[in-house]
């Protein structure tokens, strides 16, 4: 247990992350559907998607395809009319069990070596708006993605 803590904390210590950024989730629903400029593509590891399953009684197949090279992520999830086929109105029926990717939304990790890089994406409309992002968020985000990915 020592060496898996002291082995998240030197990736916590190797963190990069956007400082200075406000956000704040406005339910736009634009993170779960396809936009004129980018067709959305929801990545799913295997166990979220069991979860997901277990949770509402769902096949996989019923909310997920195959992903092909899409590293650890090997499903995505399906749309309908290029929805999210969990998304209702604009809330999202599973958001308690959401995917990895969904918590993220806006940002992004990348694993460079041994360290951890944060970015984030400039279509969402909720940024700007909101608390100010500090390295305890991020590093929360560094966790959740650690213990799903089983990574140290």
């Amino acid at each position: 247990m020592a060496l898996h803590r002291r082995a998240s904390e030197d990736a916590q210590a190797r963190l990069s992350y956007p400082r200075g950024v406000l956000w704040e989730c406005i339910h736009c629903a634009r993170c779960c559907r396809d936009v004129p400029s980018h067709e959305r593509q929801i990545l799913l590891l295997l166990s979220e998607a069991c979860h997901i399953s277990r949770t509402t009684t769902l096949a996989v197949e019923y909310f997920a395809d195959t992903a092909e090279g899409a590293g650890p992520y090997a499903l995505e999830m399906r749309k309908k009319d290029g929805r999210c086929v969990f998304l209702e109105g604009n809330r999202c029926a599973i958001y308690q069990i959401r995917p990895l990717i969904c918590r993220f939304y806006p940002m992004w990790l990348q694993q460079e070596g041994s360290s951890y890089a944060f970015g984030i994406t400039d279509e969402c409309p909720g940024l700007g708006k909101g608390k100010r992002l500090d390295r305890d968020y991020y590093i929360s985000l560094l966790r959740l993605a650690q213990a799903r990915l089983g990574a140290p």
